[in-house]
């Protein structure tokens, strides 16, 4: 969930506003947000805010923030149609002011700084690194990025051009740091091409169906030339892809796709004569890879058809991708990982790619970006290996100093994620978010408490089973007898009363499920 801000003479810039999807951590969650306090109070510096991509992690927390940080947002074409989509759905298109810039070395001038896009390849269209200049100096912010020889969409700068922007003078690289510890390059789209072509030339008479990331233009276009040479119409599956494939096509890219059929007509065609491209390969279970695994979807695959998992597996995912892939293995399909055959490449760079960066750009400054904290490190490491004068480590909140005088950290502020939780954006780290996951962990009891000094008490997610009647009773005894031992203005206090009730009750859970569960007293009314 990428949010960077570059201030300069008492403005400020910020590149990419992103997010990321719930996790166990934040339960009954959607989204994870990076909250946005620091620049919110200070929104009449914001000049605005420049996306380098259309991935979720730098553009989805858009529809929630962007009107309200009221500056305009910058984006190349394909960015800007899927931003705009976005404003659309949240109705706050009026709101919010979305200029389109050009996508080949387009320029932004705002304030002290001077932004211009450059090409570089990634996963998806239109991936770009900024160039900011401002009067201290040049900063190139990568982005998300990877050196790719056969790009099949877009042309990414070449190491002719990103040498002369190092000759020029770069004060410091802000890089992304995802795949450091890769010994190897990350790989060509066109290397995967021929991978896919060769596993679906191997699988012919069966039906084959891809999962890829939907916004993974490039794999897109790869898969219909593939369909294309080995003779089998196209099928799409997935809401995500029909919508990358129309908003890809209103920019120019995928002309040569061929016309996608539905799922009937598939489902008519040989089983040799089709190819499906299908959403779900992290496991979601909406998606159309586990609504197929589980037989709830129009596309049926059966015993000796083949899957292909053509995108890699992101930590977190593990748990659900392998119920899919158990549920597909169970009904005698096969399927095949980027483990098993070159059918997947990533989008970042590994070391040797990183290298040869760092030698085309020769910066100053090093700050790596965008991974976990020993991925920034390792970079760290490698940048300060590969000649890099300076190298700065940094942590969420962190104000770094690039120039003048030496660089580094000045100073923390302030920084967390928001959830989204239902309708309403919250702190993850509220009260809400922190008292459902003591729920999930253990448990809750509810103690109702009646005139005559008796209670009622009833648990809820305690491991008891068939224990549950007793420890009622013992809870209820426990209670009664508490409040009983109260004396004197205690005896006629609610909050002395609630607090006796609660303990006991507690206790007694505590006894009998080894849970300290939440535990809630309601007073009779008055």
């Amino acid at each position: 969930m990428n949010v960077n801000l570059y201030g300069c003479r008492g403005k400020w810039l910020m590149v990419d506003l992103g997010m990321s999807f719930g996790a166990a951590e934040y339960p009954g969650t959607e989204l994870i947000f990076a909250d946005p306090e620091f620049i919110e109070e200070r929104t009449e510096d914001l000049l605005g805010i420049v996306l380098t991509h259309a991935h979720e992690d730098h553009i989805g927390a858009v529809p929630y923030f962007a009107a309200d940080l009221g500056v305009p947002l910058y984006a190349t074409p394909f960015t800007a149609e899927l931003v705009r989509r976005k404003l659309d759905e949240a109705g706050i298109t009026d709101e919010v002011e979305l200029i389109v810039v050009e996508e080949d070395h387009g320029s932004i001038n705002l304030g002290p700084f001077q932004i211009t896009y450059i090409p570089l390849a990634h996963s998806i269209a239109e991936g770009n690194a900024l160039l900011i200049e401002t009067p201290f100096g040049r900063v190139f912010h990568t982005g998300d990025w990877k050196l790719d020889e056969e790009p099949l969409i877009g042309q990414p700068a070449t190491e002719e051009e990103l040498t002369a922007l190092g000759d020029e003078g770069i004060l410091a690289m802000v890089c992304d740091s995802t795949n450091v510890f890769n010994p190897l390059p990350s790989g060509s789209e066109g290397a995967v091409y021929r991978g896919l072509l060769e596993e679906v030339q191997r699988h012919a008479g069966k039906r084959v169906l891809v999962t890829t990331f939907a916004s993974n233009v490039a794999r897109l276009q790869t898969l219909g030339r593939v369909a294309r040479e080995t003779g089998r119409q196209l099928c799409v599956a997935g809401r995500s892809l029909d919508r990358m494939i129309e908003v890809s096509q209103a920019n120019g890219y995928l002309g040569d796709l061929p016309e996608p059929i539905d799922f009937d007509a598939a489902m008519d065609l040989p089983r040799g004569k089709v190819l499906i491209i299908a959403t779900g390969g992290q496991g979601e279970p909406r998606a159309a890879l586990a609504r197929i695994a589980d037989d709830s979807h129009p596309i049926s695959l059966t015993e000796g058809d083949v899957v292909l998992f053509s995108s890699r597996q992101i930590p977190g995912n593990e748990l659900a991708i392998g119920k899919v892939q158990n549920q597909l293995a169970e009904r005698g399909i096969q399927m095949v990982s980027d483990r098993q055959s070159m059918i997947h490449v990533s989008g970042h760079p590994g070391r040797p790619e990183l290298e040869a960066l760092y030698g085309w750009l020769k910066p100053k400054i090093l700050v790596p970006v965008h991974g976990e904290i020993r991925h920034m490190h390792e970079q760290a490491r490698l940048g300060s290996a590969s000649g890099i004068p300076d190298t700065v480590f940094q942590k969420n909140g962190d104000i770094v100093r690039l120039a003048p005088g030496r660089p580094g950290k000045l100073a923390s502020v302030h920084t967390g994620r928001l959830v989204l939780d239902g309708e309403i954006i919250v702190p993850a780290d509220g009260e809400a978010i922190t008292t459902r996951r003591r729920l999930a962990r253990d448990g809750l009891v509810i103690v109702a408490l009646d005139r005559k000094g008796g209670a009622q008490v009833h648990g809820l997610g305690l491991p008891l089973d068939e224990d549950y009647a007793e420890f009622v009773a013992e809870a209820e005894a426990d209670v009664a007898e508490a409040l009983k031992r109260l004396k004197g203005a205690a005896a006629r206090d609610p909050e002395a009363i609630s607090e006796a009730a609660r303990l006991a009750a507690r206790r007694a859970a505590q006894r009998w499920s080894g849970k300290k569960p939440q535990t809630k007293v309601l007073l009779p009314s008055e």
